[in-house]
């Protein structure tokens, strides 16, 4: 027999595109079209209705970059097509492209009720499946005009990513807008082809499954008539279904599918427009949730369901009715689909606690899995986190993006820093935006590491990023799917009863342990300096400000703002999602995160200082807050300032610089500002590698093959400037503080950086003030150490983790650019060096050998110039504090960081505060005091081991209290909760005491 597969190829693929398709619906009249354009920003919905139209034209011209038009959509089904299904078909200029990312709109009925959304993959709403003759039609859309900023080229500067310098010329041109009858057998005509013809283009190529498929096709594209598609599409499925009935294998794969749409919550859009697209969303889920009943749509963030709540009342009770009824899925159990690398592990704490107690206040439930997708890595600390918060699972889908390494497993366990492992899954066809396409499933039975041992694989189903969600058009392919010849078979479940059965399944899972780096989007750890920096100095004023207004309700009955500080936690939870605080959002986004972050610090440290004040009294004796306990000692309240000790701080000329000296360290500045020699006293260490010189600010091309404000892209490494120029440099002692200043001024930027050194401190205060003015630029910071490490240990949430400094193989190599929080320590077995900062992330390390001698450099990513998707990426001024710490370990290094970000404060007062809490132990951390989160006045103490190793201590409450008991990170109550005096800790181990008052 002659091999006709490509004939036949063809032919389908005509037939489907050029007649089947098309004939779907068939018969149309237009819609009378009237419009209202608002001149700012959105209205509610009653308010749309009511506003004043006038008519328009198809085709015409509307909406200018980020406006809002209103239409209302009237006509009568003609007599004739009385009975039959009629729908309203919706074309408001959509590209054939990236639904979500461009005009969409949310139609609503009449009386307000919201109906469905519409964007380019979701062009329909129903209006009767057996519609009357004559019958009334009126709906109307609230339109956005939303820019398509990731456009075709892609990564292009715009200016469209901000209301302020978009244009105000209209984006988009009707083309339909009319009622048409829906022709139910052709539409279900045209997913048999297309699930048949997805699927023998995955079979071996002569299999006798494909063979058959193709023939069937063949025979009914035989009996159906092209000019009377409607008329014969029945007896062209007759043909087809014997094709779709035969079963599955035994042993076929199963994809457990979910509904989703990934909706970011702030990205190419701005956080309003992300309100109204979860709104979209939603109404289209909800009503394909009535439509089909073996549909399940899951969606994450408590935010995104708190918008409904407050913004869209009428789509939140539909939301509300549909989780009660099992269908409408809360994921995750977080606040927003965070970044999980940069956030305090606090933040992270409180990702889990506001978005549970968000879900169970509102839905009764709880969600027994973290589920984040499209997170660009995953901190070493988030299993035990994730464990100790109460969840069993957790899901992500980036890793499949690395540039290098294809990662080794797809449902495994994963080990944490501390060695808590928690049972995680990747979904092996390598998306979160699934379609069911023949090539993803074949791709997800084929790709699955845990073949040998497993069946089942996850599929988060939808379109996302921009929202859209699940179509009809998925739902039909599901159904044909479940038991399918050839094919994995598809079910909708719930990924609790997915993660049960694949953990049932696995009897000893392969164990990942440490980080998830994600080998892609490294430059995210310094992309928008100044959201980042407000985040992280928000972080640590909520946290003091906690402290002191928990101690001031237990020493004084002061009233504890709960209130506040929830709005304020919500609001910098937030900013965490996964492209705010990465940097990679458009330049709306970030200007607004730097309004509102800029608020949220100022009002934290008004809420410290009011209970700082409260507790001092009045008075003129000047008292030192601390706010920090690091291993014991007086911390955590307030005592009067002593008489301080002599100083004892040296500046002397040498060599045409400057040498900074105190009792701990000496260090020679260069007259070009640079380090160059830096040695601990104590040992008698030089710090700096030999011929080289420390505090050198470089310059890169920073131009990435894609992803500007995402990617650092390794050969940056190969051209590099040393700002080495001086404009003015100066040296002084001011107030028992030795400093040079210098000036750096180069292309169209400058630097001022202050060097000091004050008495009895091994740490070098570097203050950086930078206006900075590049384009695809990358400032780094190094320093070249006379240290041969092997690893460097980087601060993480709740502890450090370790990285090599070498590239022995891809999976070490790929780790060219990497993340810290408050410090990076090197360090050989007798000595070692801390940078600490106050608002950088990233950093780098490579090796050296000179005369057989190995030394390490370590360069801090300070700023970035990427023009995609904000042209103008951290354009301005930028302060950043880094420290230098000569002679370090692990506990100075952890000290030294805590210090930098939570300085004491000065009050002057008539008391002294005694802590509510001591706690001792060598490497024992507090994190964080606050009251309980239920009300009840307990106090909360969150402590941690952060050296790396066994911790012996103890804690003792300062105020009447009944008994102090172990809780979960959330703060439920635990089995044999109690605790006595003794603390016992286990490397990088986190614990949470509820001490009962």
């Amino acid at each position: 027999m002659h091999d006709g597969t490509s004939l036949t190829v063809g032919r389908v693929r005509r037939v489907l595109d050029e007649r089947i398709r098309p004939a779907i619906h068939s018969a149309s009249v237009p819609l009378q079209v009237e419009v209202n354009e608002l001149p700012g920003e959105p209205i509610s919905p009653s308010a749309g209705l009511t506003l004043d139209f006038s008519p328009a034209a198809v085709p015409s011209m509307w909406g200018p970059a980020w406006s809002t038009t209103w239409f209302r959509l009237s006509g009568r089904v003609p007599a004739e097509w009385a009975g039959r299904r009629v729908e309203a078909l919706i074309d408001l200029g959509f590209s054939d492209h990236m639904p979500g990312f461009q005009c969409e709109a949310l139609a609503y009925r009449p009386d307000g009720t919201p109906i469905k959304s519409i964007n380019p993959r979701n062009q329909w709403i129903a209006i009767a499946d057996a519609a009357a003759g004559d019958e009334a039609v009126v709906f109307y859309l609230e339109a956005a005009a939303n820019p398509l900023i990731l456009d075709f080229p892609s990564f292009a500067p715009t200016q469209e990513g901000d209301i302020r310098t978009s244009s105000r010329e209209p984006l988009y041109r009707l083309r339909r807008l009319d009622l048409a009858v829906f022709e139910t057998e052709v539409y279900e005509l045209s997913l048999d082809l297309e699930v048949l013809f997805e699927l023998q283009a995955e079979l071996p190529e002569t299999s006798p499954r494909r063979m058959r498929i193709l023939q069937a096709m063949d025979d009914a594209l035989d009996v159906l008539d092209l000019q009377h598609v409607a008329a014969t599409a029945s007896g062209a499925r007759a043909v087809l279904a014997p094709a779709l009935a035969t079963p599955a294998e035994a042993s076929a794969h199963r994809i457990s599918a979910v509904g989703h749409a990934h909706i970011d919550s702030a990205w190419l859009w701005p956080l309003r427009e992300t309100i109204r697209k979860v709104a979209r969303t939603t109404s289209s889920m909800t009503t394909l949730i009535e439509e089909q009943p073996e549909f399940r749509y899951g969606m994450s963030s408590a935010q995104q369901y708190a918008w409904l709540k407050e913004h869209r009342p009428e789509v939140w009770e539909r939301v509300k009715a549909a989780v009660a009824d099992g269908r409408f899925l809360p994921l995750g159990g977080m606040w927003v689909e965070s970044d999980t690398v940069m956030p305090s592990g606090e933040s992270l704490v409180r990702q889990f606690s506001y978005g549970q107690r968000f879900f169970e206040r509102e839905f009764g439930i709880r969600s027994k899995g973290v589920w984040l997708p499209d997170s660009f890595g995953y901190s070493p600390a988030l299993p035990q986190l994730m464990r100790r918060a109460g969840f069993e699972w957790f899901f992500t889908q980036k890793i499949s993006w690395n540039q290098q390494n294809v990662f080794p497993h797809h449902s495994f366990l994963w080990e944490g820093i501390d060695g808590s492992r928690v049972f995680t899954h990747f979904p092996s066809m390598d998306t979160y935006n699934s379609q069911l396409s023949g090539e993803e499933l074949a791709k997800a039975s084929r790709q699955f590491k845990e073949n040998r041992v497993s069946s089942r694989s996850i599929a988060p189903v939808g379109y996302g990023d921009g929202g859209g969600g699940t179509t009809r058009e998925m739902t039909g392919k599901a159904k044909r799917l479940q038991n399918l010849e050839g094919s994995p078979r598809v079910e909708w479940e719930h990924p609790d009863d997915f993660f049960e059965a694949a953990r049932a399944e696995i009897s000893n899972p392969a164990v990942w342990v440490g980080e998830l780096y994600l080998e892609l989007h490294r430059g995210t750890l310094t992309s928008q300096h100044a959201t980042k920096a407000l985040h992280r100095w928000s972080e640590h004023a909520l946290v003091e400000a906690e402290l002191w207004a928990a101690t001031d309700a237990v020493r004084t009955g002061a009233a504890y703002p709960k209130a506040e500080f929830d709005r304020l936690w919500e609001t910098v939870l937030l900013h965490e999602f996964h492209d705010i605080l990465p940097g990679t959002s458009i330049a709306w986004v970030h200007r607004e995160a730097v309004e509102v972050l800029s608020g949220v610090l100022s009002d934290a440290q008004d809420l410290a200082d009011a209970a700082r004040r409260s507790l001092a009294g009045e008075g003129e004796r000047e008292l030192r807050f601390v706010p920090t306990s690091v291993g014991g000692g007086r911390a955590l309240g307030a005592a009067f300032v002593e008489a301080p000790a002599p100083a004892s701080v040296l500046l002397s000329g040498e060599n045409g610089g400057w040498r900074l000296e105190n009792e701990l360290v000496s260090v020679l500045v260069s007259a070009e500002g640079l380090i160059v020699s830096a040695i601990d006293k104590a040992s008698g260490r030089e710090a700096v590698a030999e011929g080289r010189a420390a505090n050198l600010f470089q310059l890169h091309q920073d131009f990435p093959n894609m992803w500007d404000a995402w990617d650092i892209d390794k050969y940056y490494r190969n051209s590099v400037d040393d700002l080495t120029a001086v404009d003015s440099i100066s040296a002084s002692v001011v107030d028992d503080l030795a400093s040079v200043t210098v000036t750096r001024s180069f292309s169209e930027s400058t630097i001022e950086q202050t060097i000091t050194l004050a008495p009895g401190q091994r740490t070098v205060a570097l203050r950086c003030d930078i206006d900075w003015h590049e384009t695809e630029k990358l400032l780094k910071l190094a320093f070249p150490l006379d240290i041969q490490a092997t690893h460097t240990e980087a601060e993480t949430q709740f502890g450090y983790q370790s990285r090599a400094t070498h590239t022995n193989t891809s999976w070490e190599a790929a780790k060219f650019e990497t993340s810290m929080h408050r410090f990076v320590l090197v360090r050989e077995q007798d000595f070692g060096v801390a940078l600490v900062n106050d608002s950088i992330y990233g950093y780098d390390t490579s090796r050296e050998v000179s005369d057989d001698a190995v030394s390490t450099t370590v360069r801090l990513s300070l700023l970035r110039a990427p023009r995609f998707p904000d042209p103008d990426t951290d354009h301005g001024h930028h302060q950043i504090e880094i420290g230098f710490v000569v002679g370090a370990d692990a506990a100075i290094a952890t000290a030294e960081g805590i210090a930098l970000n939570s300085p004491a404060t000065l009050v002057r007062g008539a008391r002294e505060v005694e802590s509510l809490v001591t706690v001792t132990g060598e490497g024992i951390v507090v994190s964080g005091v606050k009251l309980a989160d239920d009300g009840s006045g307990d106090v909360i103490v969150r402590l941690y081991e952060a050296l790396g190793r066994r911790a012996v201590g103890s804690i003792a409450a300062d105020f009447e209290h009944r008994e102090i008991r172990e809780v979960s990170l959330i703060e439920d109550a635990l089995d044999d909760g109690r605790v006595g005096g003794e603390l016992r800790l286990r490397p990088f181990e986190v614990r949470t005491l509820r001490v009962v008052r």
